[in-house]
């Protein structure tokens, strides 16, 4: 099992950049594919992008390609988004995901952070 915790959310400009961090706990991390989710208020949560264990393979949404770069750290634990160019678009809560990968990159997941608030102005 594995504990995930997102950090890194704020309120930008459009233009900013930020970066979104997930820790995780527990031993397991390296063996589970990650992912990044987001879920604007009153809309459903959609996939952003999501990584496989060795970081061979990156998936992307459309709408964040080229914009945004997820990495992972397999010795620290640690997930991550890079997000340049935002839009306002963009405004949502960030949620950090991982697990077996299921043959779908966009999930299902396992495991599921409590999400960070990224706020993007015009």
């Amino acid at each position: 099992q594995v504990q995930l915790v997102e950090s890194g959310g704020g309120l930008v400009h459009a233009g900013d950049s930020l970066r979104l961090s997930c820790a995780a706990a527990g031993r397991s991390f390296s063996n589970y594919a990650m992912a990044w989710f987001r879920q604007a208020p009153g809309k459903e949560r959609d996939f952003v992008a999501a990584i496989s264990t060795r970081s061979y393979t990156i998936n992307y949404a459309d709408s964040v390609k080229g914009r945004f770069t997820i990495t992972r750290d397999n010795a620290k634990n640690m997930l991550y988004l890079q997000m340049n160019s935002l839009k306002p678009e963009d405004t949502a809560v960030y949620y950090c995901a991982g697990g077996r990968y299921s043959g779908r990159w966009d999930g299902p997941y396992d495991y599921w952070g409590e999400g960070t608030q990224v706020t993007v102005s015009s």
